[in-house]
């Protein structure tokens, strides 16, 4: 989990025998109950990417509580609604499969990381369960970890976004698709 610029900056602060007791201790590679438990509950959770050269992208990625699955003890799946149509983040995956996903729970301080190598896909069986969901995305964990909550700040959820799908509802056009500008550009559906 740590390269040679890792180590070069854990022995400058003098926090390599730490680096390597929390990879012992709270590293892990097969999700827990807990670790589902935490994962189902969360509304949103980002998504770090990076394209074929390397070049990162970090998105939001927002739904409802349960829009990220965890299948198995290796394998996490989640929706890929309508978006702005640059598919940078999905785009990435399919040039690099490797990501990393951050979980926070700002209500009660917590955080979940998850690092693995994604697929991207437009027929998968879950595709018929996810209400909404153009692709999805499955990711096999390599590394799976609590990280401290120390500078989480603590905020509420004030409501859900009314543009998630789910439950049943149709959600409603976004205003910036019915700006002059983009008319002409939207696909047809």
């Amino acid at each position: 989990m740590y390269h040679e610029r890792s180590r070069e900056l854990q022995d400058r602060f003098e926090t390599r025998r730490l680096a390597d007791r929390l990879l012992e201790m709270v590293t892990r590679a097969e999700f827990t109950e807990r670790d589902r438990a935490f994962i189902e509950s969360r509304p949103m959770f980002f998504l770090a990417t990076a394209d074929a050269e390397g070049h990162p992208d970090v998105s939001y990625k927002g739904g409802l509580p349960g829009f990220v699955r965890v299948l198995d003890r290796r394998t996490l799946a989640f929706p890929s609604y309508d978006g702005n149509g640059m598919f940078k983040s999905l785009g990435n995956v399919l040039a690099n499969p490797h990501v990393g996903l951050l979980f926070i729970d700002f209500e009660k301080p917590n955080r979940l990381r998850v690092t693995g190598t994604a697929v991207v896909s437009d027929d998968d069986p879950l595709l018929a369960q996810c209400e909404g969901a153009q692709l999805i995305v499955r990711v096999a964990a390599e590394h799976i970890f609590d990280n401290c909550p120390r500078y989480i700040h603590r905020m509420q959820v004030v409501e859900s976004s009314p543009y998630a799908p789910g439950d049943g509802k149709t959600p409603p056009v976004p205003k910036w698709k019915t700006f002059p500008e983009f008319k002409d550009v939207l696909p047809k559906k």
